[in-house]
Order: structure tokens, then C-alpha cells, then sequence
């Protein structure tokens, strides 16, 4: 078993360790507007859903070299608002252009022909060929040194395409097509799923006596 001791390492290395150990990370392809009403994207695998009552959601924000404000912090922290649009496998080329370095005024969505769609809560639009969209408001930002933040949100609406989700709140995997990140240029398809049913200590004590 290797030991590593990551305080000894610089940044870039501890980035490669963690981002290649814990995976697949889902991927918040994040929409916000900025106080002038540009519109920007940009995705993000330091994400997760957080909590369920309240609904909460946590994003990993990182600065630019400078230390300055990437267009997606920058407009949180003017706004408030922001979407998380979940990412496919059909969106995965567009999603990862999005994070190239476009100038603060130019808008992701025109520049890679995305639609904007009226979002129900917030001001920033949702995009509108994602398979789903969650409309958040900021809850609570926390720094941690001048290039990382930790941005919990508030979920407050939520939008999903009717082939993915039944009436019954039930995923359809299959027509989800979820697209997963990994390392480097690697992300990951979620084609071969694997069903582990959670049993009870009691179930599991049974389970036990009779083998």
C-alpha cells in the first residue's frame, strides 16, 4: 500500500492524486449571469448533491492564477443565483469547450449554440438541451486560501426532461446517459450498471445463520 503524505506535495500533484482516486464525479455544468445580463456556462466535477431537506448542493469554485474571480464566481457572488445543468453523453464535447478561458462579456451559451431556457426561480438561464437542470441560490460560501471556495446553494427548482423521469420520480438510466468525469482527458459512460440491494443487520444476521 502506497503512503503519501500530501502536505509534502505541491498543488498540482494532490489535485492528480484525489482527481484520480475519487471517481466518477458528477459534472455541474453551471449556468449565471452577470449584474449586465451576460450569460455564462462553465463545467465543474467538484460537485455533489449535499443534503435533501433542506436540498442543497455543494460546488468546489477555483480562481484564476491571479487570484481573480472566474466568471462563474464573479457572477455568484454579484447575483446569487445560479443553475447546475446536468450533462449527457450527446453534450459532452460542447460541455467541455465550456471550459475554455473566453473572454469575462462573451457569452458560452451563443459561442457553442446552446439555448437558453427561462428558468422558473432564478434570473440565469437553464440550458435547454440538458437532460436536467437544477435552479439554485446561493446558502454559503466558504474560502479556503485565495484560489479554492466552497459554494453550498439551495436547490429551488428543478427541471427534467420527461424521458429521463417518469410521474413517479423514477430515473430512467438509459435515456439519462449521464456523462461521468475521471482524470485528465477521461470521463466515463454510465452504461453498465450494477444493482446491490441494502439489506438490514437483522436480514444480514439471518442471512449469516444460514450459511
Amino acid at each position: 500500500m502506497r503512503s503519501i503524505a500530501l502536505d509534502t506535495l505541491p498543488p498540482d500533484r494532490v489535485y492528480k492524486i484525489l482527481c484520480s482516486l475519487v471517481v466518477p464525479r458528477p459534472i455541474a455544468w453551471v449556468s449565471t449571469m452577470s449584474a449586465d445580463g451576460v450569460t455564462n456556462a462553465a463545467p465543474y466535477s467538484f460537485f455533489n448533491v449535499f443534503s435533501e431537506a433542506p436540498p442543497l448542493v455543494a460546488l468546489g469554485l477555483q480562481h484564476k492564477a491571479d487570484f481573480s474571480p472566474k466568471d462563474t464566481t464573479r457572477n455568484i457572488h454579484d447575483t446569487g443565483e445560479f443553475v447546475v445543468n446536468l450533462v449527457d453523453e450527446a453534450l459532452g464535447d460542447k460541455m467541455n469547450m465550456t471550459a475554455a478561458d473566453f473572454p469575462f462579456g462573451q457569452s458560452e451559451f451563443a459561442a457553442m449554440g446552446l439555448t437558453e431556457a427561462a428558468s422558473t426561480t432564478v434570473k440565469p438561464p437553464r440550458i435547454a438541451e440538458a437532460p436536467a437542470a437544477l435552479e439554485c441560490r446561493r446558502e454559503v460560501s466558504l474560502a479556503f486560501g485565495p484560489q479554492r471556495e466552497l459554494l453550498v446553494g439551495r436547490v429551488t427548482h428543478v427541471h427534467v426532461r420527461e424521458d429521463v423521469m417518469n410521474e413517479r420520480f423514477d430515473v430512467d438510466i438509459e435515456a439519462y446517459k449521464p456523462l461521468g468525469r475521471m482524470f485528465g482527458n477521461l470521463y466515463t459512460r454510465q452504461r453498465d450498471v450494477v444493482a446491490i440491494d441494502r439489506v438490514s443487520y437483522a436480514e444480514w444476521l439471518k442471512k449469516r445463520a444460514a450459511e
